[in-house]
């Protein structure tokens, strides 16, 4: 099966990812990652995509749906693959859909984890880190043993700068503003799943295997 997973920061995304890589065994594809690897490996195409990114410039989509092209006609790929972070436009969408046509392939499957955002707000404002040993807490969900310090060092904690609450509404609304035409795309070829990804998560991870175990029709437009 080929996963296409979406999910706003804060929504517990990389849990559920690694969920469904454990129980159907099938990689986690992040594009992110391809890109790192590809210029570590100084492969022609990571060649090319360092010299961009060294000049300032953004990676274009012909040369990341190559790269998505090359893991996903690895041999681990041959049961499936879950795509986290890609597609993000229309035109990847649909540049993706015509590569998979062409290679015998489809997604089977759009899972969109759905938080409320005042939720995820609280989520990520809320997250405190030890500058010293690296050690995260929550204000609220995972307290340190004495306010505002370390439990494992006593170092005072911190709260990243990506992590401020304006910066966290600003981050999500991008978010919103990318996925908001896609997930219509998806849900209009009838393939998008809508996931509550509030509760806990064998909750969640019982929404996520009732989808991807019963092959079930999507969301409606």
């Amino acid at each position: 099966m080929n996963v296409v997973l979406f999910g706003p920061p804060g929504s517990g995304k990389g849990t559920q990812a690694q969920f469904i890589v454990e129980k159907y065994g099938i990689p986690q594809i992040s594009t992110g990652d391809m890109l790192r690897a590809a210029v570590k490996a100084n492969s022609p195409l990571g060649a090319v995509a360092k010299s961009i990114m060294d000049s300032g410039g953004l990676v274009s989509d012909e040369i990341v749906l190559q790269l998505v092209q090359e893991r996903i006609s690895g041999t681990d790929c041959k049961d499936g693959f879950i795509l986290d972070g890609f597609p993000r436009t229309i035109h990847q969408a649909d540049c993706l859909i015509k590569l998979l046509a062409a290679i015998g392939k489809r997604i089977d499957f759009v899972i969109s984890l759905e938080v409320d955002k005042q939720e995820l707000v609280l989520r990520l404002s809320g997250r405190r880190t030890c500058p010293s040993c690296g050690k995260g807490f929550h204000v609220l969900y995972n307290k340190p043993l004495q306010e505002g310090l370390c439990s494992s060092c006593g170092t005072r904690l911190v709260q990243r700068e990506d992590d401020a609450e304006q910066t966290v509404k600003n981050r999500l609304e991008v978010y919103e503003q990318q996925t908001s035409a896609l997930k219509l795309y998806f849900s209009n070829l009838g393939i998008l799943h809508s996931v509550s990804g509030t509760g806990s998560i064998d909750k969640i991870q019982l929404q996520i295997s009732s989808v991807l175990d019963s092959g079930g029709i999507g969301d409606n437009p």
